[in-house]
């Protein structure tokens, strides 16, 4: 579908995106991932043709990617807007047919996805009057009303409750199922890893991991272990055999020197936490995405 092949673009002395190559297939969750500033946007800008490449090519299809196949495209970006004085229903079919669709083409997937989101009472009001949550519904609804063949969602979570995020998964889900490529642009690992198949680690402007997800993750090994625990874990740091800890409340991935250390790393634990959960794993993509991002170093 959408294929780059060492994509660069620098801004004066400042290079934002560096040989950067990924390609996708078509009913594929793909996940373009890396810290703030990191490239992603740029990159994304460069295949909506919103920023021209200075290197490099960006195919669709196995050609070029001319400017008449942004019309198979869906792209919500990161910085949204809305125009305040229209209905949500005229804000929708707007954009659909600056896409080139008709009303009446317009009006099935319309009806079909305002009845998804519970947006049915609001679809005469005006787009001014709904929360954050409802207006950012609507956003996702303006880039695929026209039923694109690649959607672009550059951090689609962020703002939305829980509620709102497993409604916006599930859509995600119902695109893919019905064979569309995802291109999903994060920094928020927990998200990507529970949806993405391949992925792309980018950091400061260069693709530093790539590949098939359960593929990466298998790479680094099963010297990782979770615990759920009640009690105080500050300890977990100094065990012997511990290589580093990554802390959340109540819950700790560690990575372990090597598999050796885990029974010991049990008893350890055990004797002074309860543990509500103990498992061994494969690293975490948060785990995969600190220890490669360390190594490159993140700009302030």
């Amino acid at each position: 579908m959408i294929e780059l092949k060492n994509i660069s673009k620098s801004y004066d002395s400042i290079d934002a995106v560096k040989g950067v190559s990924f390609s996708t297939e078509k009913g594929q969750i793909f996940g373009l991932l890396g810290p703030n500033g990191a490239g992603k946007s740029t990159t994304i800008k460069m295949i909506m043709g919103i920023l021209n490449p200075d290197s490099g090519e960006i195919l669709f299809d196995g050609r070029p990617l001319k400017k008449v196949d942004k019309d198979k495209i869906g792209y919500l970006p990161e910085e949204r807007g809305i125009y305040k004085k229209l209905t949500v229903r005229e804000f929708i079919l707007y954009f659909g047919m600056l896409k080139g669709k008709s009303r009446d083409q317009l009006d099935v997937e319309l009806e079909r996805w305002l009845t998804f989101f519970g947006l049915h009472e609001w679809s005469l009001k005006k787009t001014e009057e709904l929360s954050k949550g409802m207006s950012q519904k609507v956003q996702f609804i303006t880039s695929i009303i026209h039923d694109p063949d690649i959607v672009i969602l550059d951090e689609p979570f962020s703002g939305l409750d829980p509620l709102s995020m497993d409604k916006l998964r599930e859509a995600i889900l119902i695109l893919k199922d019905k064979g569309k490529t995802i291109i999903f642009s994060t920094h928020v690992m927990d998200q990507a890893e529970k949806i993405c198949s391949d992925i792309v680690i980018i950091n400061k402007g260069s693709a530093i991991v790539s590949g098939s997800l359960s593929k990466i993750k298998s790479s680094y090994g099963s010297n990782s272990v979770v615990v759920e625990y009640d009690g105080d874990g500050s300890f977990i740091k100094n065990i012997n055999g511990v290589k580093s800890v990554i802390n959340y409340p109540r819950y700790v991935e560690v990575e372990l020197e090597d598999d050796s250390f885990c029974n010991s790393f049990l008893q350890e634990v055990v004797g002074k936490l309860t543990i509500r959960k103990f498992e061994k794993v494969v690293p975490s993509l948060h785990k995969i995405f600190i220890n490669s991002v360390e190594g490159v170093g993140i700009d302030e």
